[in-house]
Order: structure tokens, then sequence, then C-alpha cells
């Protein structure tokens, strides 16, 4: 189903001069609104007036986090606080929270753009929405259930934890839409084994889940263990929370409404525009944002765009799924390589679960990697012959595909900690 047929599938000519247009006008809103965005024009000389086309985006200058953080907490917002209706923020793992503010208008558009999601996953007005993503100041939770409302399905926001509650929950109220994270999704599994219940005798036909890299074994293992299609979301706070792309039933890239984002692909040493279809970092321009547009926002993802047509018929261009980000990358000796690239390997060998612990520390001057992967119980049981081989394969692909030498350890089911929201990975113990 697309939910927005008039912008979702306009033609390339006509998406290009709705950009343009917004684009001039966001534009004129920050300068005139925010002293961060006048001292960043003034300073690179670049006049509003002389943007005239998209080509001219390249002139403008970036905006980065750091941006967001000096400004804490409203020193971004293009109105008065009478009219911010809502405040969310980020987790502030790394720093400094992320302030950001929505009108009322911002609100409608974040419905909007979550239903267009939500109908790309498969979900209509007669489905139910069991929506695991944590309410409060993260997007996650009410970005979701703000969709799936406009979208005219039933909402049932359970938020994240009581996984127990959660399986219930799914038995005994129908639920055939599952949104949450995919390491949650996981979770949400391994304690249904535990009860007793198979997904195969729920009503749930597809999933939402996003909010951190996943590989395409991943996905396999979900929609094996829970029986329903997986689709991958993209969002961020900073831009507006989840919404802002989604794969549709193609599950080939993930579409970004182009209509209220205009997004690029930069080389995140330089700063430079990569050639079309190249991997790079993903820069996006808010378009219709009232409370706080971000002009240029680098992102730090990782990713390439395709503008070609897909299956569905939907017209926005699509971004390929989310490989890591430029400050995850790991430079172990000189290679550089993405969390998700272990995790690909690891989920192509029998044996192997999906929960998974990367351990980087400096011996002397000297790099070392230690991967720490559960195993299936009946593996673990097994003679020590076997739990050997799996560590000798673990580690000969792991440097066969990716040219890297890691220690590995093989660990009981279940002793790896599980989150309900985006699980830890990589424990880089150089800068500890």
């Amino acid at each position: 189903m697309i939910w927005n047929e008039k912008y979702e599938t306009m033609a390339r000519e006509e998406l290009d001069r709705v950009q343009l247009e917004r684009l001039q006008n966001v534009l004129q809103l920050v300068y005139e609104k925010v002293p961060l965005y006048k001292n960043k024009f003034d300073e690179a000389g670049l006049d509003v007036g002389d943007i005239k086309s998209l080509d001219d985006l390249g002139n403008i200058p970036f905006t980065i986090k750091d941006d967001l953080r000096a400004n804490y907490p409203f020193g971004l917002f293009t109105v008065p606080m009478r009219d911010v209706v809502r405040i969310h923020a980020s987790s502030g793992t790394t720093g400094q929270v992320t302030v950001v503010g929505y009108t009322a208008n911002d609100i409608n558009t974040w419905a909007e753009l979550m239903a267009r999601t939500l109908a790309c996953c498969e979900a209509t007005k007669d489905d139910v929405v069991h929506n695991a993503y944590g309410y409060g100041l993260f997007t996650g939770g009410l970005g979701i259930h703000y969709g799936a409302e406009k979208l005219g399905s039933t909402v049932i926001p359970m938020s994240g934890g009581n996984t127990k509650r959660q399986i219930k929950v799914m038995v005994d109220f129908g639920s055939s839409i599952l949104t949450c994270t995919p390491s949650y999704a996981l979770r949400l599994a391994e304690v249904a084994e535990d009860m007793g219940i198979d997904f195969k005798g729920l009503k749930l036909k597809a999933g939402a889940f996003g909010a951190e890299p996943w590989s395409e074994s991943m996905r396999k293992e979900i929609e094996a263990k829970l029986n329903l299609n997986a689709y991958d979301i993209y969002g961020l706070s900073e831009v507006i929370g989840p919404g802002v792309s989604s794969e549709c039933t193609a599950k080939d890239g993930l579409h970004i409404s182009e209509d209220h984002f205009l997004p690029e692909i930069i080389n995140p040493e330089t700063g430079e525009k990569v050639e079309s279809g190249e991997k790079g970092e993903l820069v996006i321009t808010t378009l219709t944002k009232e409370a706080l547009p971000v002009i240029r926002y680098r992102t730090k993802d990782i990713t390439s765009l395709n503008y070609e047509k897909c299956s569905c018929g939907r017209t926005h261009v699509r971004m390929a799924r989310v490989s890591g980000r430029s400050d995850d990358m790991l430079i172990i000796r000189g290679v550089n390589v993405f969390p998700s690239q272990i995790e690909q390997v690891l989920m192509e060998i029998e044996g192997t679960e999906p929960h998974y612990q990367i351990f980087i520390d400096r011996v002397g001057s000297l790099d070392q990697v230690r991967v720490e992967v559960e195993v299936s119980g009946k593996l673990f049981s097994d003679e020590i012959k076997k739990l050997e081989g799996l560590k000798r394969t673990i580690k000969e692909e792991i440097g066969g595909n990716l040219g890297i030498s890691v220690e590995v350890k093989l660990v009981e089911p279940k002793t790896i900690a599980r989150s309900e929201g985006k699980a830890k990975r990589v424990f880089d113990l150089r800068k500890e």
C-alpha cells in the first residue's frame, strides 16, 4: 500500500521543483531566526538568494551534532516556546543530549511520515500495531504511535521491557505488526521459546525494525524465528525521529521521503560529494520542519543512494541499509571494519546464536580483537573437538572476509546481556 500517492510517486522533475522551493524557504527562515545559521552563512559568504538550483547545495555550510550541543537546549529553535508543543532529546550516550522541538504542524508532518513508513511495512488500518519502542524523550515510541494512529491501525503502546508480558499481549490481543529494535525482536523470540510459544501460532505478519545497524543475516534470523517479514526503517532525532526512510515490500533499499528531506552522500573525510551510487556519509536537510530545521546535517551514517524507480511504484530515492556510523568504524591495524560486517560473518556460520560482543584492546603497540559469541545449546554441550573447530571456522571466516585477525571466545547460550533497546555490541578498551 502507498499511503500518499501524490508525493510518494511524484515525477522526479516535479519533486526537484518542490525540493528547491522548500529549500529556499527554509534557508531564509533559519537565516532570519537562528544566530548559528546567520553566522555560518555570513562566514561562508553565502547569500541565501544565491541558491538557485539543487546543484548549489554544496555551497551551504554543514551542520554537525556539536552545533546542537553548543546551543543546548533551545538555541536552534526558530519559533517561540509557546509554539513548541513537544520536546524530545537524544539518549546522550556519547555526550551532551541533543534537544529537538516540534510545532503542532511538525507533529502532523511526523505522523504523516510514520504512516508512510508503516504502510511501506505492510501495515493497514486493519492491523494491530504492537509498539515495543521506548516511550519518553526517545523519539521511537511516540513517533511510531502517532503514525499508526494516522494510518488508522489499532495501537498497543507497550514500550520496552517486561518481555513475558509482551509475548502474552501479542497472543491475547492478536498483534499483527511488531515495532522495536532488531536486537529486541530476537530477545522476544528467545523468551517466547522459553515460554513454549511458537510464533507460527501468532497473527504477526510484519515488523518495522530500526534504531541500530543490523545485517541481512540478522533479518533472516528474525524472519525465521518470529515468522514475519522484517523491514528496515531509519530516522534520527535531530532530523525528526523515525520516519525519514523505510524499506518497502521490495526490500531493496529504504525510500527517503524526499518532499520532506533533501539527502546527499559525501566523503566523510573531505566533505565532498561522491559519485552517484557510491558509499559515503549521509547528509540531510529538512525541508518542512518548523521548530528545528537542520541544514546539511551530517548524520555520520554510512550508506549510498539509488535513484532508480522502485518496483513498488514509489519514485523517492532509496538509501542502502546503513552499514555503520563513520564514528563507529573500527580501525584495526590499519584495516577499516564496521561491527555489522563482523555480525554478517557470524550469522552465516552454523552453530552460532545472534548474540555477540566485540572487545578491542591494545597490547604494546598492536590492536587485539576478541569476539565473544554465543553458540547453540546442543553444540556447547558437545565435544571439545567440535567447539575448537567452530572457533577455527569463525577466526578464518572473519580473517578471510575482513582482513583482520581475531581471538574467538565461545560462550554458553544466554550469557551475553540482552537489551530492551539498542544493543551494545562493541567495547573499545583502547579508549577507556
